[in-house]
């Protein structure tokens, strides 16, 4: 009995000594400041022996927080600082976009001046295609990366501005009527470079420093056209490889415009500041900045002047991402609230625009806690469907306008919108024929046209964009079949030939500067995916069912034709 007394006096002892050392350590530790925190949250970078990012913070007109994590160049243990030298990629383009900005308050330019009154060389697609257009990536010409992949070049290749423009003089077809759409396209911004240069008659690079960094005391900062110039204290990049883990990522850009922006934060935070106080430009200037691109049917984008435009949590924001190489790179505004945030990083696998979003979540805590969050959606019950209904709906859909191939799949209860066996989201219903993504709540699927319990269409809204499907029968050809896709095939557009020839494996694609082969997924009859399912190749056939040739459509580019040889 004194034994099982003095175990229940120890027990409360023991708890009571626990309970005063949590409150003694609760009043001892202090709570972490603001910058402690956004510290705390690159901590997993903060070390020699990785790539890492510097970030920088203004409210009000100040730098209010500034710092650099993880390795510039791995190579020689270069720690990154804020004063370390990055690519932003298309983070670049606003300063075009402001040049054009600057040029069209002086009275230089119009924007809606027709292109090719400065660039006469450029070819007339049969509609006019204006500075807007390419200012809100609604030109519909196709963009210059995606022509060149297809056109045999590596990223890491040296990409001059001669490449692009003698890619873009030599295009015949637009991907949409200008004004019809919204296709981000990074040939608009090298153009709208080559607009700069004939109006001023300097080189764009020149104007730029002249006229927007030096009078911003962006002193750290230059449009990078030469490759081989050497820029101290530059961030090289990199990337994590499955097999070899960590590895260069190598980037040799002689192009401006559309990206090549060499740049540190703090210069960043110069630029931030001038879109309050608009000491270089003006308000003239910096008003059209932020005016939304509309459509030619009225419907506006939320892409302005080399801007994004949008809301966190009740915030009106301006921003940018880029990504080129292993850099990552992203910039927020908040006009009101004066307040920015820049992230650089030379690490692929880096997420900088959540970063941005994080520090915005600390510095302006007050202000988001009551206000709504852009990604709240309107309250959809879910309902119960049998699984016979959900049955239904299964099986492969064709996207024709985007040139995808979704698969509807039940597991157990549920179904799935199915991209790529990696790479799926659950939907959930909400009516009979009617479901939202779980992960995606502003995106619905809705299937129409039910016969004997079938799903006959598809039609899948993201926002304001509605896209339609039907129901394909998947094409499961033999080794025979895919012969007759076998040949040679050429662009004029790229001066470019594919050989498409078939092993134990199936159809390939034999193409210059491949590491391998490349082998083609067959979709639906005559459509095969390609480029690892970025790509999808049309066989075009004859009256007679000959092959004459195919078509190619990516992301960015449409309706890319490739003749048959004979």
């Amino acid at each position: 009995m004194k034994k099982q007394i003095f175990i229940a006096i120890y027990i409360v002892t023991a708890v009571l000594l626990v309970g005063l050392y949590a409150t003694e350590k609760a009043f001892t530790e202090k709570p972490l400041t603001v910058e402690e925190k956004v510290t705390k949250l690159f901590e997993k970078w903060n070390n020699p022996g990785s790539p890492g990012a510097a970030v920088a913070v203004i409210k009000d007109g100040m730098v209010v927080y500034r710092n650099g994590f993880g390795c510039a160049q791995m190579e020689y243990n270069i720690p990154i600082t804020p004063s370390t030298i990055f690519h932003v990629a298309s983070v670049s383009k606003q300063f075009p976009a402001f040049a054009i900005t600057m040029l069209e308050k002086q009275g230089k330019l119009s924007v809606d001046d027709d292109i090719r009154k400065y660039l006469p060389w450029m070819p007339d697609f049969g509609h006019t295609i204006t500075i807007r257009h390419l200012l809100n990536h609604t030109s519909g010409i196709r963009d210059q990366w995606e022509l060149l992949m297809f056109s045999g070049w590596r990223m890491e290749d040296v990409i001059t501005q001669k490449d692009i423009l003698y890619l873009l003089k030599r295009q015949r077809e637009l991907n949409f009527k200008p004004g019809e759409q919204y296709m981000y396209s990074n040939s608009g911004f090298t153009l709208l470079t080559e607009i700069i240069s004939r109006i001023t008659g300097q080189p764009f690079v020149e104007w730029v420093d002249e006229n927007i960094f030096k009078p911003l005391g962006m002193n750290s900062t230059h449009f990078h056209i030469d490759h081989q110039q050497i820029v101290k204290n530059r961030a090289y990049s990199y990337r994590q490889d499955r097999k070899r883990g960590l590895v260069r990522s190598i980037l040799n850009y002689a192009n401006v415009g559309a990206t090549s922006l060499f740049t540190t934060v703090e210069d960043m935070a110069n630029w931030m500041r001038n879109y309050s106080e608009k000491r270089v430009g003006g308000e003239q200037a910096i008003a059209p900045m932020f005016e939304r691109g509309v459509l030619n049917n009225g419907e506006k984008i939320n892409y302005a002047r080399g801007l994004s435009i949008g809301e966190y949590k009740g915030l009106k924001h301006i921003g940018h991402g880029g990504a080129d190489a292993g850099f990552r790179s992203y910039l927020r505004y908040y006009p009101d609230e004066k307040f920015g945030v820049v992230v650089l990083s030379n690490l692929a696998q880096f997420n900088p625009g959540l970063l941005t979003q994080q520090i915005t979540d600390i510095y302006l805590a007050e202000k988001i806690k009551t206000g709504p969050d852009q990604t709240q959606q309107p309250v959809r019950k879910a309902i119960r469907l049998s699984l016979k209904k959900i049955q239904g709906f299964t099986g492969p859909y064709w996207l024709s306008r985007s040139h995808l191939l979704r698969t509807m799949k039940r597991e157990g209860k549920k179904l799935f919108y199915v991209r790529s066996p990696e790479n799926k989201s659950e939907l959930i219903p909400f009516a009979k024929t009617a479901f939202y993504m779980k992960e995606f709540p502003n995106v619905t699927v809705e299937f129409f046209e039910m016969e004997k319990g079938k799903s006959g269409k598809i039609k899948v809204t993201v926002g304001n964009e509605v896209i339609d499907g039907n129901r394909v029968e998947l094409y499961n050809p033999t080794t025979e079949d895919l012969k007759e896709y076998t040949g040679r095939y050429e662009s004029d557009e790229l001066e470019v030939m594919f050989k498409l020839a078939v092993d134990e494996k199936g159809l390939f694609v034999d193409f210059k500067k491949q590491d391998e082969d490349n082998y083609m997924k067959p979709l639906i009859k005559d459509i095969f995916g390609s480029m690892g399912g970025y790509s999808t190749l049309s066989f075009q056939k004859d009256k007679e069912g000959k092959i004459t040739g195919f078509c190619v459509d990516s992301g960015r580019l449409r309706n890319l034709k490739f003749v048959k040889v004979k």
